[in-house]
């Protein structure tokens, strides 16, 4: 299957939460290296490693990164793998939900990185509004990127990212919101979300938060 379309869009929080002192970044899902060409642009001797499963989006990227990858990260060769440290920052801007097992591979980054380190994510939230509409009219259908990227493998909420976190020894030092345009379907949507939740016998409001923001974004550290 075709790899979400590329793009040249840095995701400015991310970008905020690499550690000015980093002195080797390790991004997955590089694809042309927006990222990379950003940081390295005030931290030029930062040495940045760009890793993508599209062999295309990693040649691009390479002129940005000091050294980029073609593979997927899942299934690296252990002597691949193994070069990426000691690293002491790792990034998975919009990735996590489109591997096969992200807890293993977070556990496994876990073990390597430097304590120092940290990691940084960005995640879509499938507990968003328009998901939630899109599940109660049935209107459940794939598109090339976004919410309902055809390439996403798992789904994650509020809940179970902080889950999948502390399951594979991350504990979160800072957490921030993405959050599209306002539009005015999303207040009757809203409303519904809240009424459901004061059916099923849950907090409305505490529904109504955690269906507004379209991302999270988390930097973690080892716990």
């Amino acid at each position: 299957m075709k790899q979400t379309p590329a793009h040249l869009v840095v995701n400015q929080e991310l970008l905020s939460l690499i550690p000015e002192d980093a002195q080797r970044v390790v991004e997955i899902g590089c694809m042309l290296g927006a990222m990379a060409q950003s940081y390295r642009a005030t931290h030029p001797a930062a040495e940045y490693v760009g890793v993508d499963i599209d062999p295309d989006y990693a040649r691009a990227a390479a002129q940005h990164c000091t050294r980029a990858l073609a593979g997927d990260i899942e299934q690296l060769a252990p002597e691949v793998f193994d070069s990426l440290f000691p690293s002491d920052c790792w990034i998975f801007g919009d990735c996590l939900e489109h591997l096969r097992d992200p807890w293993a591979l977070l556990r496994r980054i876990r073990g390597r990185i430097s304590p120092q380190g940290c990691l940084l994510t960005c995640i879509p939230n499938a507990q968003h509004w328009t998901v939630q509409w899109r599940l109660a009219s049935g209107q459940f259908r794939y598109e090339d990127n976004g919410l309902m990227d055809r390439t996403h493998i798992r789904w994650f909420t509020r809940i179970t990212m902080l889950e999948m976190f502390q399951a594979a020894g991350w504990a979160v030092e800072q957490g921030l919101t993405r959050n599209l345009p306002y539009t005015p379907l999303q207040d009757g949507v809203l409303a519904g979300i809240r009424a459901m939740a004061q059916a099923s016998g849950m907090d409305p409001e505490l529904a109504v938060q955690d269906a507004q923001p379209f991302q999270y974004v988390f930097k973690l550290r080892p716990a």
